[in-house]
C-alpha cells in the first residue's frame, strides 16, 4: 500500500512509520520542518515537507496514494485553537477530494462527539463533521483519551511546588492512552482496509486522577505527592505564568471542566 502520514516524528506518527514500514508499506511522511527529512528518509519513509495548512501541497501528497492518515498538528499561537483546528481540518478535506484518495484514518479524540465545551477537542468534532460532508471516502476515526505523556507538562509543578493537580478533583476517573498504543490501533486499520465511516475508540488504562499521582509519586521515590484540585481561574494563571499563551491556557481549562 501507498500510504501517506502527517504528523511528522512526533509521539504517534514515528512509530506507526515504523510499523507500516516494517510490514513492507511503501510510506510518505508529511512535516513542516525541513530539517527533518533526513530523520524521515533514515525511517525508509520519503518525506514531504511542507505546511498542512496549504491544500495544494496536501493534494500533491495525497495523489496517488492507497491511504492517509490526518492529524491536526499543535499551534501554541492560534488566537482561536477551535478555529485553528477546523480550518485544517477543512484544508485536509479539499486535498482529500481533489487526491481523489478513497481511505482516510483521522486522528479524532474522545468527547469528539460533543459540539462544544471541551477545549480543543471542539475542533476535532468540527473536523469530523467536515469529514462526513466528504462523498465517497471511506473515513475512520480514532477517538483515543488523554495522552500518558501529557504528564510531562507538570514535572515543573512537581518539582517547584511539590503536588499535581488541575481543575477537577481526586477521585475524577480518567481513561488513559499510550501513543503506541494509538499507533499500533492505526496501523491495524490502516492494513486492514477502511472501508465506511466509522469510529474507534483507543485506550490502554483507567484511573482515577488520585490513583494516577499515586503512581507517579511512588515511581519518582514521593508516594505522597498529593493531588490538589484548582479553581477555573487559579489554572488559567498557572498554566499563563508557566508561559503557555492564553488562547491555549484557556481551551485547557475548557477541557478539564469537561473532565470534570
Amino acid at each position: 500500500m501507498k500510504i501517506t502520514l502527517t504528523g511528522s516524528l512526533g509521539n504517534i506518527t514515528k512509530p506507526l512509520a515504523e510499523i507500516l514500514i516494517g510490514a513492507g508499506q511503501e510510506v510518505t511522511i508529511i512535516s513542516s520542518n525541513p530539517d527533518k527529512a533526513k530523520d524521515i528518509e533514515a525511517l525508509g519513509a520519503t518525506a514531504a515537507i511542507g505546511s498542512v495548512e496549504d491544500a495544494d501541497f496536501l493534494t500533491q501528497a495525497f495523489t496517488g496514494k492507497d491511504a492517509v492518515y490526518t492529524m491536526v498538528p499543535p499551534n501554541f499561537g492560534a488566537s482561536d485553537v477551535r478555529a485553528f483546528i477546523s480550518s485544517v481540518g477543512k484544508k485536509y478535506a479539499e486535498a482529500i477530494k481533489a487526491s481523489g484518495v478513497k481511505q482516510v484514518l483521522n486522528l479524532s479524540s474522545i468527547g469528539a462527539d460533543l459540539d462544544g465545551g471541551t477545549g480543543p477537542i471542539a475542533g476535532l468534532h468540527d473536523v469530523e463533521q467536515t469529514y462526513a460532508e466528504l462523498d465517497g471516502v471511506a473515513i475512520k476515526h480514532l477517538r483515543p483519551a488523554y495522552f500518558y505523556v501529557n504528564l510531562f507538562a507538570n514535572i515543573d509543578m512537581i518539582k517547584h511546588a511539590g503536588i499535581l493537580g488541575s481543575n477537577y478533583d481526586a477521585e475524577t476517573p480518567l481513561v488513559l492512552v499510550h501513543p503506541r498504543d494509538i499507533a499500533a490501533a492505526a496501523a491495524e486499520e490502516l492494513q486492514h482496509g477502511i472501508n465506511d465511516k466509522s469510529i474507534r475508540y483507543v485506550v490502554s488504562s483507567e484511573a482515577t486522577a488520585a490513583e494516577l499521582t499515586k503512581a507517579l509519586g511512588t515511581a519518582i521515590g514521593k508516594p505522597e505527592l498529593p493531588w490538589i484540585e484548582f479553581s477555573d481561574e487559579d489554572a488559567l494563571n498557572g498554566m499563563v505564568q508557566a508561559g503557555l499563551p492564553e488562547p491555549m491556557a484557556k481551551s485547557y481549562v475548557e477541557m478539564g471542566d469537561a473532565i470534570r
